[in-house]
């Protein structure tokens, strides 16, 4: 069984984190294995409060992590310091850990900060080079290569501009552009392909980007190619989206259903 690594935060509602990429790993059938870079107090409605894991301890549980239980792919998601940042960067390249899912997250859904502003810039030097992708939103974008990114032509400039600053490849993620339709963006130095889907009218996005960045590391972890392993992300999101639970009394924006399937898969893959 292939094994893939969430570096993320922990969020006491379920929905989102570490707690939405292990569901993802399992329904991808992939083993998931976690190093926890900060605990939040959270539910459907916002972020009460957080607090960062010490450096020493985030290195040892990468350490540990690499000595026994080697990915085959990872992912990472709240960092939430400049310090946490440099640690993962650090831990990443000592490693050589493979097909590094980089989900560079800065504002949770509920629009609380989750990052400190000195780190976001730390993120386009010290982790955007060592990604195979970089899956920023409009707003992450934005701050990642410095100017605004409020169409699909502007989401395919920033993703190139991702793969100048040494990402291997960058899907931009427009759900928060408005209209009937949902575009993404996948540019690599191959070119660029727009994903479009149906916008579904819910509030049930809390995890939306863990999720979809988890699932394209696991879809790494199996060895299937990137657009593939990208396309088979964006569905499992979608389903999850229009199966969704409906948790949370409809007060704030509700988790996805991490039950749906995982895409088939051929009886030797990840093997």
């Amino acid at each position: 069984m292939k094994i893939a690594l969430t570096i993320a935060g922990s969020d006491s509602g379920g929905g989102a984190g570490i707690q939405a990429d292990v569901k993802t790993f399992h329904q991808f059938g992939v083993f998931g294995t976690s190093v926890i870079t900060a605990v939040t107090a959270q539910n459907t409605v916002g972020v009460l409060a957080w607090e960062p894991v010490s450096a020493a301890l985030v290195t040892g549980q990468l350490d540990a992590l690499a000595a026994d239980l080697p990915p085959a792919a990872v992912k990472s998601g709240m960092l939430g310091s400049a310090a946490l940042v440099d640690t993962v960067a650090a831990g990443i390249a000592r490693h050589r850990l493979p097909n590094y899912v980089l989900d560079p997250v800065m504002v949770a859904t509920s629009g609380d900060r989750l990052l400190d502003a000195d780190a976001e810039q730390l993120i386009a030097g010290r982790l955007v080079p060592l990604a195979a992708l970089v899956t920023p939103n409009l707003d992450e974008a934005a701050i990642l290569v410095g100017e605004a990114v409020a169409t699909a032509d502007a989401m395919e400039r920033a993703g190139r501009a991702l793969v100048r600053l040494g990402a291997r490849a960058a899907l931009v993620k427009g759900g928060h552009l408005s209209g009937d339709t949902v575009v993404d963006v996948l540019v690599t130095d191959r070119g660029a392909r727009r994903f479009t889907r149906p916008r579904l009218d819910t509030t049930s996005t809390h995890g939306t980007g863990c999720t979809l960045s988890a699932a394209v590391a696991a879809g790494l972890a199996l060895g299937r190619p990137l657009e593939q392993a990208v396309g088979d992300a964006l569905d499992f999101v979608h389903r999850a989206m229009a199966a969704a639970p409906g948790l949370g009394g409809g007060r704030g924006h509700g988790p996805l259903n991490h039950f749906v399937p995982g895409p088939p898969r051929p009886p030797t893959e990840g093997l």
